[in-house]
Formats: structure tokens, sequence, C-alpha cells
């Protein structure tokens, strides 16, 4: 009956033997019949609008209104009500079907699994005790074999097992609209770099990767030699963002990379990165829904893994790969070969998503570049006013004291006329909010505490080079092995200038080298290749999208087959 909260109802509406057809069609309805019922009185212009839109006749929008209003406004009142008699089904009393679905609640749909047999037994003994007359084994299997296949199975063995009569995307609901959904993702690159100096191998980069669902389109990338963080998020957040065409210029890829906007969604997984301060306060400030996926179920993130494995394919055909595993690089040398340096490797990367974007995807059947041009015109997604902000907002979070000298970060002081009127009452203030870009570590953000604004601090001595965070580590690590029990600001640029001057002398002595070693009679082709350094970039593919609008063909040259350098 409406408003009875026994287990009784629950059978009676259908919740515990409704199928996902059935279900699907209750809440479509619903969506439609609660609105009409706001009002007392359903003309016939608003009957039949909704009876096309469900796709039945104006009588039956009437006969589910009265339903709905009869019922307890759920969407379980709308369900497709079929005979519960007839041939091959029994027919029950209604006592005796609010037993057995009780039963069946309590002790089939558990994970203890008992079995049929068992199940039949505790129907009869309820039943005797209640004076009814008890179904039949048969009718019993008949109301199991009824159940929800993927409900029966997660109640009775978990979610796990239930994962397979799931949809391949799981719980995660469709985005209708670009940038609805990104979801990004962290990987070690299988490949190792050089420096751009002495171009001797320095190890693996980490790729950042972010993928709007609907488009399939590949958002905002960051490449780096740290490990995955918070800053590499925030720093991918900053590229998806932007306009890409400067940062394309500067890596002079003539490519065309129009995906820029502000995501309503983020999914990401579980990782420290994922939780930190800056992160989450980013997307606060910014209205991003950052979503974590939930443990065990790594399908909420296929959309970026799958692009990723893309991606790492692809990679395997550049000289210096590693490969996924041991097994598949056999004997390969990948430092011998190593040739990219990390800028050169963002190039290449650049290239090889204009080409994926100009490809048919399996999912769309259409290029994921044609499908963001034409939803964009459609629908704009959210851009970023001031870009350069929106990065402030996502990079690290530090907490400082100031001084007379200004912020000390890292053995590095920093000072600004701007702090002198904080300077003056520090004693009152608590530690300062600082972020920095671990790209360019010759200037920080502070956080006034009066105007909420951030100032602009740079080095306190302005002759100091402007140096990346990955510098400043090895050179601080450099001085700890020399056995300096402290680490001061002088010796710390001092000595990065020395390695810089030793890379400088090693890089020409090398490519000399390398150059002396291609000329060799019987060099083979793939090493002569690995050790140049004065190859000509490629040629650039055809843009991936066409400007004005219209779907471009996929690209005549293979993915695998970009030009290496």
């Amino acid at each position: 009956m409406p408003g009875d909260d026994g287990a009784g109802a629950a059978a009676e509406r259908g919740l515990l033997t409704a199928s996902e057809a059935d279900w699907s069609l209750a809440r479509e309805r619903a969506a439609v019949i609660g609105k009409l019922t706001a009002s007392e009185v359903l003309g016939h212009e608003a009957a039949d609008e909704a009876a096309a839109r469900l796709g039945v006749s104006r009588r039956q929008v009437y006969t589910l209104v009265a339903r709905w209003r009869a019922g307890a406004g759920a969407v379980s009142d709308l369900l497709p009500r079929r005979s519960s008699g007839g041939r091959g089904c029994g027919r029950v009393a209604d006592d005796v079907e609010t037993v057995l679905q009780d039963v069946l609640r309590a002790r089939y749909l558990t994970r203890q699994r008992r079995s049929v047999a068992s199940v039949h037994r505790a129907i009869v003994r309820a039943c005797r005790l209640r004076g009814l007359r008890a179904p039949s084994r048969g009718t019993v299997e008949r109301r199991i074999a009824a159940l929800d296949p993927r409900a029966t199975t997660v109640a009775r063995e978990g979610a796990d097992a239930a994962r397979a009569l799931g949809s391949a995307g799981g719980e995660v609901p469709a985005p209708t609209r670009l940038l609805e959904q990104v979801q990004v993702d962290h990987t070690v690159i299988d490949l190792v770099v050089v420096d751009e100096r002495e171009r001797a191998p320095i190890g693996r980069p980490y790729l950042t990767v972010g993928i709007d669902v609907a488009s399939r389109t590949v958002t905002g990338m960051v490449v780096t030699l740290e490990a995955p963080s918070a800053t590499s998020v925030g720093l991918c957040l900053a590229h998806m963002a932007a306009d890409k065409r400067t940062w394309l210029a500067q890596l002079e890829a003539d490519v065309e990379w129009p995906m820029a906007g502000k995501p309503a969604q983020l999914y990401v997984d579980n990782g420290a990165e994922f939780h930190s301060e800056a992160l989450r306060r980013g997307c606060d400030e910014h209205g991003i829904e950052l979503r974590y996926r939930p443990p065990g179920q790594p399908h909420f993130g296929g959309v970026v893994e799958r692009l990723v494995g893309t991606l790492m394919r692809e990679v395997h055909e550049l000289p210096g790969t590693t490969f996924s595993n041991p097994a598949e690089r056999g004997g390969y040398d990948s430092e011998t070969t190593a040739c990219l340096t990390l800028d050169e490797l963002q190039r290449w990367l650049a290239f090889a998503v204009a080409v994926y974007h100009g490809q048919v995807h399996e999912a769309l059947s259409r290029p994921p570049g044609a499908v963001w041009v034409q939803q964009a015109a459609q629908n704009p997604p959210a851009t970023v006013a001031n870009p350069h902000a929106f990065l402030v907002d996502f990079l690290p979070v530090l907490r400082r004291r100031l001084t007379r000298t200004g912020v000390t970060i890292d053995h590095v002081q920093y000072f600004s006329d701007a702090l002198k009127p904080l300077i003056a009452r520090r004693r009152q203030l608590d530690r300062l909010l600082v972020r920095r870009d671990p790209r360019d570590l010759s200037r920080v953000w502070v956080l006034d505490p009066d105007s909420n604004a951030y100032l602009t601090v740079g080095y306190r001595n302005l002759a100091r080079p402007a140096i990346s965070l990955w510098e400043h580590r090895a050179a601080t690590g450099r001085l700890r092995e020399l056995g300096r029990g402290e680490v001061d600001e002088k010796a710390l640029f001092d000595t990065v200038e020395a390695m810089r001057q030793i890379t400088d002398t090693a890089a020409r002595s090398t490519r000399r080298t390398r150059r002396d070693r291609a000329r060799r009679p019987g060099r083979s082709t793939v090493a002569a290749e690995a050790a140049s350094d004065a190859s000509p970039p490629p040629d650039p593919p055809d843009s991936a999208t066409d400007p004005t609008g219209a779907e471009p063909s996929p690209p005549a040259v293979p993915f695998a087959d970009i030009e290496q350098w």
C-alpha cells in the first residue's frame, strides 16, 4: 500500500523483482509524468506531447498520471504491470506473494548463497506459521528466475563477480557535451630521453594526460622528469584550459590542437597527488567537480587508460624506447640509441596527438577532432578568462614565514617591494601562502592576506639565472654528496652553473664522437639515426580538423609512421 515502509510494500512495488529494462522504462516515464502532475488539470495538448515522448497513447498517459497520483510518487509506481498468473506461472495470493518475496530477500539474496531447496523450505515454514497455503518449489524457482541477474549476483557474490554483467563503462553517466567529463591519468613513458646540452641519457620522463570523454579528444598534456604529483595535475589542467597555439609555436610544431576549455567534472584515481590541497582548492575555486574512481574499479578510468596505451605503442617506434617489459625489449640498448630531448619528445607527441585526432575512433565511428569541431560550434565549452591566474590557482601550495629579507624557499631568497607593507607587520602575520612553478623557480606568487591577491615576487638576487626544480634538486644532491652539511643559495647556484658548463663541454665532445661513429662504414641505419643530432624535424601532417567545421578524412600516413628525428 502507498506509504507502507515494510518489506512487503517493497516487494509489491517491484524493487526486488523489476528487470533492468522495466526499471529503465519506469524512470523514463517518471521523468515525464512527474512534471504533468504538478497541475491539477491535465489538458489534451500536454497529454499528447507526453504521449509522443513516451511512445504511448493519450489514454495511457492519463492512466499513468492516475497511477502516479494514487501511489507514492515513486519510480516504481510506473513499472509495467504484468499478470503474475497464467500458463507457466502459478497464481498465488497476495499474502503468500509477500511472504515469498520477504524470504527471497532475507535468505536467498545474501552472501551465504543458500540453495533453492533451503529457501523453499523457509517459505513453507513461514506460510504455515501464518496459516497460508505454501507455494510450490516450481513457483519459487520462477520467482528467482525473474530476479535481475546483476542485482542477484551483487547480493550473492559481490560487485566484482557482477562486473561482467554490467556495461563496459560501469556506472559512469554518459556525457552529453564537451568537457562535461575529463579523465586524467599519469604514466611513465617507455622512452629514455637525453639532456639538451650533453645529449646523454637522463632517464624516462612521465606523462600526465587528460581526455574528453564525449569527443575522445586529448584536452591537455604535460611531460616532466618529476614523478607524478599534484604539480603535474595542475600543469595538465592549465594546459587543458589554455589556447595551445603559443605553446605549439614555442615547440615549432605546426599542427592544429583547438581543444581548450575548463572541465565540468574531473575523473581521477585515488593517488595521493589527486588529494592535494592545491588541486582540491583549485577545483573548488573554478567550479570543477573532482570525482574519484571507486577503489578496485579501474574501468572508471578506462577511456584515458586506453589513450595512454595507444600513445605508448607509438612511442615504442622511437629510438631509445624501453618497450613495455624486459622480455619485449630483448637485447635492444635503450640508452645507447636514445636521442630525443624532453622538448623534442613533447614536439613529437604534439604531432602524434594531431594524427590521433584525425583518425576514425572505434567508439565514435568518426575522427575525434571532427566531433570536437562540430560540438564546439553547437555548444562552445566553458573557457578561462585569465589562463595565467588559472595556472597559479593549481600550483603547489607552500607556507613560509615572512622575514626582513622576504621569503626563503629551499635555500633561495625571494624579495619584492610589494612585500614591504607586509614586512613592516610581519610579526602579526601567520605564515604566508606561496605558490611556485617547478619549470621556472625565478619567481613565486605570494598571497597578500589583505587583498587576497597574488603578488609576483622574484629572486632577491636578480643576477641569479632561472632554473628548474629538477636542476635545483640535482644541485642540492650534488652538494650533499660533496659533504656539505648545509646548502646555501650561493653554493646552490654555483653548482647549477658548474653542472651546465660541464654538460656544455660534454655535449660538444659527444656530438663530435657520435658524428665520427656515424660516418664509419658498416654502421646500421637505426644506430646512425639515433646518433645524429642534426636531423631536421618532420614535415607536419595535415591538420586534424578542418577550420570550416567539415569532418576531416583520416590522414594518409599511419599513426606509427610519424617521422622520427
